[in-house]
């Protein structure tokens, strides 16, 4: 799950990390007055979507009286910001964070994401900041300093003061990056964060040490631990498929192919879409009902599925245990009539209960091709799309 930047920074708030003052808008005199609040003759206006290179798409504006507030504002609000993380159509920006302007004297990256060959949360910094560091870590790897956490301890203060020592930082400036970088830990830690990143980390000409920026992503499965932080979830920036199926516990994630996929169990997800590609086609999505669903949630995953224009065909691949067959058959027959499928659809089913699923399938009098096997299922399903587009 990601928040906005200015959710972000509440959070970082509350582990005494310090964050830039800011307001949040929904209007052009909202901007205004919260330019008047901040007090100070420089100000930012940031457009707050969920995803970054805001600035180079010219979501970030540097304003210096009310009236450039509101118009900076008024710009913003409701175009389509497009980055190089958002779809090619852009995102609508709903708010903007109007952020109080500081004297930049340096810029750092500084993030903590989780390593997966080492099994660790890893702290990363670098001096060279506000630009993308996964250019950095290509082409300047020594660039960057990594140090594991331990996931019980947390980061250690010589390890804090070993990645204030890399950026170069002394004096009294570095005494307060150390509570700084162990408050970004135990953030990332205590709230099961998947990402925690802020770029820039800026040092101000006053020697203060202040997220400019600040990009969280969590666990969504580990939200209802963190009641607080699932009511930041913000709808209007997932896509809207997503969303559906989150409700009815379907794990489904939009891809560009045209072959629709209804699966149980991620391994077999993963294998029926590199099936499908190995005989030519590309999976439009993975849907993975898992091993509860309902004939309610197979007739949802259906609907998900079809309201992408995309999607030429569709291909069922379930290996029953406990999703046993003849539920994901019914499930596919009430979909096929209340949904009207329109496209081919081949339904492969094994495990239990199978006999009674292809004979509910073969009963049913839809147009369901049935496979005896994943390989022949995806083969069975690329034909009739490929036929149909012919």
């Amino acid at each position: 799950m990601k928040i906005h930047e200015y959710q972000g920074k509440e959070v970082l708030e509350r582990y005494g990390v310090r964050t830039q003052r800011g307001l949040i808008a929904e209007n052009p005199q909202q901007a205004g007055e919260a330019y008047a609040q901040l007090g100070g003759e420089l100000a930012v206006i940031k457009a707050q979507i969920h995803a970054g290179g805001r600035g180079k798409g010219g979501g970030v504006k540097l304003v210096k009286s009310r009236q450039e507030a509101e118009d900076a504002a008024d710009a913003m609000l409701g175009m389509m910001l497009k980055t190089h993380q958002t779809a090619p159509e852009g995102q609508l920006v709903r708010k903007v964070f109007v952020a109080e302007g500081l004297d930049l004297a340096h810029e750092f990256y500084v993030g903590i994401v989780l390593d997966r060959a080492a099994g660790l949360p890893t702290l990363m910094v670098s001096a060279e900041g506000g630009v993308e560091i996964e250019t950095i870590a290509v082409e300047r790897p020594e660039a960057i300093l990594k140090l594991p956490i331990d996931p019980m301890m947390g980061l250690q203060p010589h390890q804090a003061r070993r990645a204030a020592f890399f950026l170069g930082l002394s004096g009294a400036t570095m005494k307060k990056s150390i509570p700084f970088f162990m408050g970004l830990s135990k953030a990332y830690l205590e709230l099961d964060c998947s990402l925690a990143e802020i770029n820039p980390l800026v040092i101000t000409e006053q020697g203060e040490v202040v997220a400019l920026d600040a990009k969280i992503n969590f666990d969504s499965n580990a939200m209802y631990r963190h009641p607080d932080i699932a009511e930041m979830r913000d709808e209007h920036e997932e896509d809207p498929k997503e969303v559906a199926a989150s409700r009815f516990d379907l794990n489904y994630i939009t891809l560009d192919g045209s072959i629709g996929c209804m699966v149980n169990g991620a391994g077999l997800a993963m294998a029926t879409m590199d099936t499908i590609q190995l005989h030519g086609a590309k999976p439009a999505n993975f849907l993975d009902v898992g091993g509860a669903a309902t004939e309610e949630n197979i007739t949802e995953a259906f609907k998900i599925i079809l309201s992408d224009d995309n999607v030429k065909g569709v291909l069922v691949n379930i290996f029953g245990g406990i999703m046993k067959c003849d539920i994901i058959a019914r499930g596919v027959i009430a979909a096929a009539r209340n949904v009207e499928i329109q496209v081919p659809l081949v339904v492969r089913l094994e495990g239990t209960n199978v006999k009674e699923g292809r004979e509910l399938l073969a009963e049913s009098g839809l147009a369901i091709t049935s496979a005896g096997s994943l390989d022949e299922g995806a083969r069975f399903i690329v034909k009739a799309v490929n036929a149909k587009e012919a």
